[in-house]
Formats: C-alpha cells, sequence, structure tokens
C-alpha cells in the first residue's frame, strides 16, 4: 500500500515517514518545504509544492497509486494564528478540503490526520478525553477542529476510513538528524536562548496552576510517529474506520518544570545567567491541558513510551549534532 505524507520533511513529518518506512510502508512525501528539509528523508521521494495546488495534489495521488494520506502538512504557531487567522485559515482549512477533494477523486481509502489539543481550549478538567466539549480559544485550534468535522462529513458521504490525532506537546528527536530546528515550540525555544548564553523566557506566572506557569502534557516525537504507524496499519487493515483519539502521556508538567529539566540536562542549572525571565502571556494559551490516552490504547493497543527526560536528552543530543561548541555550554 503505498501512503502521501504532506509536510513530511518537517520535524513531525520526517519521524513520521522514518517509522513508516521501518515497517515496510510504501511513502512519498508532498512537502512545500517552507519548514521541512529533503536532508532528513535520504531515499525517500518527494513531491515539491503546497497542499493548496490541487492540480499538483492530484498528479501526486494517481502517480504514485496512493491509497492512503498521512496529513501533517499545516501551519501550527498559536500566537501567529491569533494576529493572521485569515491566513491560518486557508492554509489549514482550505489545504485540507483541497487534498480531500483530490483524494475523493482519485479513491484514496485512508487518512491519518494530524489533528491537536487545542480543540479542546481551556478545558475544566484534570484530564482531558476525547468526549470532552470542544471550544478552541485560538484560530489554530479551530481550524483543527473545522478540519476534523470536514474528514467526518466527507467519511459519511464517500466511505473514507480516517484517524484524527490530537496531538499534545511535542518534544524530543528520534535520532540527532531529526531533532526539531524551529524556534516554535518550547524546547527549541529554550535551546535557542541558552545557545546564545542569554536567559529563557516563560510567557506568564500568573495561571491558577501551582507555580503559576502553564500545564502541558508533553509526548516524545518518537511516541507520535509510532501512533501514525499504529493508526495508518489498523485505517489499512479495516481494524477502525473512524478513529478521534489523543496522543498524549496523561501526565501535567509546568513550563517551569521542563525549564528546569531542560537546565538540568544542558548543565546549566546551577548558572546565573540562565535562570528563565518571566515574560507577558501569549494570546491564546489556555492554562493547562493534559491528555487521557485511554482510548487509542484501548482501541489499537498503543500508549507512549518516553518520558521528560528522554524527550530533554534526545532533543539536545540534536542539537549537540549540529554544533558540538554546545557541549561546552556551562563552562
Amino acid at each position: 500500500m503505498s501512503w502521501l505524507v504532506t509536510g513530511g520533511a518537517g520535524y513531525i513529518g520526517a519521524h513520521v515517514v522514518t517509522a513508516m518506512r521501518s515497517v515496510g510502508q510504501d511513502v512519498v512525501v508532498l512537502d512545500d518545504l517552507s519548514t521541512g528539509d529533503t536532508s532528513r528523508l535520504p531515499g525517500v521521494e518527494v513531491v515539491v509544492g503546497s497542499v493548496l495546488d490541487p492540480g499538483l495534489v492530484r498528479q501526486a495521488l494517481a502517480a504514485h497509486d496512493v491509497q492512503g494520506i498521512v496529513h501533517i502538512a499545516a501551519k501550527k504557531q498559536v500566537a501567529e494564528s491569533v494576529e493572521r487567522p485569515l491566513y491560518y485559515y486557508e492554509q489549514n482549512v482550505e489545504g485540507l478540503r483541497v487534498l480531500l477533494d483530490a483524494a475523493t477523486a482519485t479513491g484514496v481509502e485512508s487518512l491519518v490526520f494530524s489533528s491537536s489539543a487545542a480543540v479542546y481550549g481551556s478545558p475544566d478538567v484534570d484530564l482531558v478525553d476525547e468526549d470532552t466539549p470542544c471550544a478552541p480559544v485560538n484560530p489554530y485550534g479551530t481550524t483543527k477542529l473545522v478540519g476534523e468535522r470536514m474528514i467526518a462529513d466527507v467519511a459519511a458521504a464517500t466511505g473514507l476510513r480516517y484517524a484524527n490525532l490530537r496531538y499534545f506537546n511535542v518534544a524530543g528527536a528520534g535520532s540527532p538528524e531529526l531533532a526539531d530546528r524551529g524556534a516554535s515550540n518550547l524546547v527549541p525555544m529554550v535551546f535557542e536562548r541558552l545557545a546564545r548564553r542569554e536567559r529563557p523566557h516563560i510567557f506568564g506566572s500568573d495561571y491558577d496552576t501551582a507555580d503559576g506557569t502553564c500545564i502541558r502534557d508533553f509526548v516524545h516525537v518518537a511516541d507520535i510517529a509510532s501512533a501514525h504507524v499504529t493508526a495508518a496499519s489498523a485505517l489499512a487493515e479495516g481494524a477502525t474506520t473512524a478513529l478521534t483519539a489523543n496522543i498524549g502521556r496523561g501526565e501535567g508538567v509546568s513550563v517551569q518544570e521542563m525549564v528546569q529539566t531542560i537546565r538540568r540536562v544542558t548543565g546549566t542549572a546551577d548558572l546565573a545567567w540562565a535562570e528563565p525571565a518571566v515574560s507577558p502571556r501569549r494570546a491564546g494559551d489556555p492554562a493547562r491541558v493534559v491528555a487521557s490516552a485511554q482510548r487509542i490504547e484501548r482501541e489499537l493497543g498503543w500508549r507512549a513510551q518516553w518520558g521528560v527526560e528522554d524527550m530533554v536528552r534526545s532533543a539536545w543530543e540534536g542539537w549537540v549534532h549540529r554544533d558540538p561548541s554546545l557541549r561546552g555550554i556551562a563552562s
């Protein structure tokens, strides 16, 4: 069975492609390379272009006899979505509409959709399960919820099998070469500051949490990748046809706690210049979002394997791999 992975040259996408190929899946990638890098994908065919290009998408699906799609390509920065909502609707909603139109026309049978915990907004529960009401508090989360509903509507009309995977906060690296090179997620944002011998930033310390900082459920990117492999296999085999599932660990970690773990791993825990500085809250950030991941374990037998320390150490190894001088950051 041939799979198209959109956004497959990006941080998460490359991990998914690598994991799918490791179990013998035939994979082709569609990526506009706005944040992706083909060097992450040796030996993988990459079609360069956007999911907004209907002709290109149809051609890629038909030329490779694609029967399943893993749709990862999207814009994902919460603050940017607040500032540029129409851009996010264009990229995330219209991009998915074009993809679904092409998939329907070419007979694609299965779709794994990269959704997000952002669909829940600011839930007033200790653990968020899939029945928790969805009330996104930023345009990014809204685009993901609209995407889920669009997929369900298309599936009802066509018989498309689908799995909506609601990621929580992704971190770590499956190998140094695949580490997150951006600076939009917490861990690389802190690494970037420390690499410049500057204080990391914590956005808001007055939330209604134990230490005043946001609480998140951090999940290793290798676990995210294995969840995609599990979901794709279940769809291909007909073991599931309409799944919406959280992908997390069910353990809340505050931003302050995560920053301190990063400092410990990087050897900067006792250095005054590495003490975090508090900046104003970012627009659209909820106080606490922690997953219940029981549904995907119950239905597909999947559960996260890696802990927070694993995430930080593997991510830091990726940064040191690119810049060996960082080994001396604490000196």
